[in-house]
């Protein structure tokens, strides 16, 4: 039981720097790398928690697989926005971006 600990303890660590860089970062580049750092986080407690529910362990990888992939094209997504705004304004601070405002 203390190995599912430490896992878990570990990828809570691992989404609270995730969630930190997300609220304290005003780039949009290191605003999207915690995002990705709090995608990683929920992909080890997929495999983590399939694991030791006793189920199929390859369940788990599969569905990590799937969040990897979503990851990826939410991190092309991104970054395509990302150049689109730097090129209309010169630069992807967020606070100085106000095209994005409704």
């Amino acid at each position: 039981m203390t190995a599912l600990a430490a896992y878990l303890g570990f990828s809570v660590l691992l989404f609270g720097i995730g969630l930190y860089g997300l609220l304290q970062r005003r780039s949009l580049i290191a605003m999207l790398i915690a995002l990705e750092l709090m995608l990683a986080a929920v992909a080890v407690n997929v495999v983590v928690l399939t694991t030791y529910a006793g189920r199929d362990p390859g369940a788990g990888q599969v569905m990590a697989l799937v969040l990897v992939g979503v990851a990826a094209a939410e991190t092309a997504l991104g970054l395509s926005l990302f150049v689109a705004i730097h090129r209309a304004q010169a630069t992807i601070d967020v606070e100085t971006v106000s095209e994005l405002k409704g």
